[in-house]
């Protein structure tokens, strides 16, 4: 069974801010479950169990190397993706980036 095909799935996103207030987006990789090439806030999915505060921790680490400091969550919502059949719940949490040089370490994402 696939998230968010057969069944809805869950992902948590990040609003990273650093200390110039400037924004980290990054671009899905041409081998990303969907949507690939588009722009987005990072994350990932939530694993069974995980908290949504450890998940988006772990996938900023290791996707981008960065440590993140968690300020602050925005209301959930739907994120419907029609052509392909997905419907995901998106939580987002708006984060200071405390360390770690931004660096793309999963590129096929």
């Amino acid at each position: 069974m696939q998230k968010g095909i057969d069944y809805v799935g869950v992902g948590i996103g990040a609003v990273i801010v650093n200390k110039d207030n400037k924004l980290f987006l990054s671009k899905r990789g041409k081998q990303a479950r969907n949507e690939q090439g588009l722009w987005e806030f990072p994350g990932g999915g939530l694993k069974f169990g995980d908290s949504f505060e450890n998940t988006i921790k772990r996938e900023i680490k290791e996707e981008f190397g960065m440590e993140i400091e968690i300020k602050d969550s925005l209301e959930a919502f739907n994120h419907l993706i029609p052509q392909e059949k997905q419907h995901w719940v998106a939580l987002c949490f708006v984060c200071n980036h405390v360390s770690g040089t931004p660096q793309i370490l999963e590129p096929d994402k």
